[in-house]
């Protein structure tokens, strides 16, 4: 058996070089020795280059490769997510893995040429070079995990079809990340006491446009951008490399704590002001509503939009439909929890038997083997946990119901059902995560 499991079957119908890249432990001589059996042919230096000529005048045609093993829910733009069974390999997600969330073409950016704007303080606008950003302002490097408002949404659309990308659980990654703090490049720009009568929001604008030219942009509250606990970072860097394109190159704002929606990518103008955003994607988007409303009575400016995101948690292994052995007598069950508004999780319970028995998982904060990393300072609890239950398999059951349920330091905790928090965007999203599991009898006992 593959010392990965069913992990191999990931790369299947597909090119090994991406996946050799994660796990290079593979590249070895005795192991292409056991796949020259099973090589079927190579790509001509001819053909290959056919495929690096092909142009278009597709919009998404100078979008960067991705790894292969993303389950894609929307090619252009482009959104996918990792495989729930690899999310959790991993305390920090590589780069390549991080969920991917698009809402417009990936814009080609010259490094170069580079130019963040920031505007609505007294002095007029400040512009800044990548280098300014480097060199200006301290670097600072952050910790934090961002999820898509709609991560989970698929388990909502059981209950009824919403509108929206049908993610999984995967929507949701963690990665470090440097630059300079938003709060900084405020304070150089003007902001001071006298702004802050006034001022409430700070908007964020990318340089991804549609064919009208309107350019995606969001906004978060003041406070969040100037708080020295806030940690608000104009990121350059993911994970200790340049920033990839998918992920914002060369700058995007990361607002730990707070919905990925917030955390514009492909940075080109920030602006100090009293009113929020007025971007579909603030106004008329990402946003909360009671299960009895629907597109005939929804009225986007009733609710606030979503920022600071409520207590999540979700099973990574087994995966549903999976099978156990009884001869194993007990079932590790693994999975990631978080909160937002940098709350910290405290708590992760866990039950094979429906919710009737529950025992408390182990949380991590660093990959297994590594030294173990103190909590955070209140309220900065940025990034996720990663837990992890042994749980003996019940006498005679022939069928597990794992769940998980999470708790964070506000003894804020997730709701058991669904249905009560459908909302015909499928945001928010956090119910009781479950999973059902069959036991497999061992042969000498049927």
């Amino acid at each position: 058996m593959h010392p990965g499991g069913n992990k191999i079957l990931l790369a299947a119908g597909g090119p090994l070089e991406p996946f050799w890249a994660l796990y290079a432990v593979h590249n070895q001589e005795h192991v292409l020795e056991i796949l020259s059996e099973y090589k079927v042919g190579e790509l001509s230096a001819e053909d290959l280059k056919k495929q690096q000529d092909v142009k278009s005048s597709d919009p998404y045609s100078s979008d960067p490769e991705r790894h292969p093993v993303l389950r894609i829910n929307s090619l252009k733009p482009f959104n996918a997510e990792p495989p729930a069974e690899i999310l959790t390999d991993n305390y920090i997600t590589p780069s390549a893995l991080f969920f991917k969330r698009n809402h417009l073409p990936v814009p080609q950016v010259d490094p170069a040429s580079y130019r963040l704007s920031v505007e609505g303080l007294p002095g007029g606008a400040m512009t800044l070079s990548l280098e300014d950003l480097k060199t200006k302002f301290p670097k600072h490097t952050i910790t934090a995990t961002l999820q898509c408002a709609g991560n989970r949404r698929a388990e909502m659309n059981k209950v009824k079809l919403v509108k929206g990308l049908n993610w999984g659980i995967a929507a949701i990654s963690n990665a470090s990340w440097s630059g300079a703090k938003l709060r900084d490049v405020l304070l150089a720009a003007g902001y001071g006491p006298d702004v802050a009568k006034w001022a409430h929001h700070v908007q964020f604008e990318g340089l991804d446009k549609d064919v009208t030219g309107t350019t995606y942009g969001s906004s978060i509250p003041i406070n969040k951008a100037v708080s020295e606990e806030g940690d608000v970072l104009l990121a350059y860097e993911m994970n200790g490399e340049t920033l990839p394109a998918d992920h914002g190159f060369p700058v995007r704002v990361v607002v730990p704590g707070t919905v990925g929606a917030r955390n514009v990518k492909w940075l080109g103008k920030i602006v100090v002001s009293a009113e929020e955003s007025n971007s579909h994607w603030q106004q008329n988007d990402y946003k909360g509503f009671s299960p009895g409303t629907d597109w005939d009575t929804v009225d986007f400016k009733s609710a606030p939009a979503v920022q600071e995101l409520p207590i999540q948690s979700a099973i990574t292994a087994p995966a549903d439909g999976a099978m156990v052995d009884r001869s194993e007598e007990e079932v590790t069950v693994q999975g990631y929890a978080w909160s937002g508004g940098g709350r910290e999780v405290v708590r992760v319970d866990v039950s094979v038997d429906g919710g009737k028995t529950w025992q408390v998982a182990q949380l991590r904060t660093s990959d297994k083997g590594q030294v173990y990393e103190p909590s955070p300072p209140p309220g900065r609890a940025w990034a996720w946990k990663l837990w992890e239950v042994t749980v003996p398999i019940p006498p005679g059951a022939k069928e597990l119901e794992i769940i998980c349920k999470a708790v964070d330091n506000s003894y804020n905790v997730q709701p058991d059902t669904v249905a009560p928090i459908w909302n015909l965007r499928g945001v928010l999203s956090n119910a009781w995560h479950r999973v059902t599991v069959k036991v497999r009898e061992d042969e000498d006992e049927e």
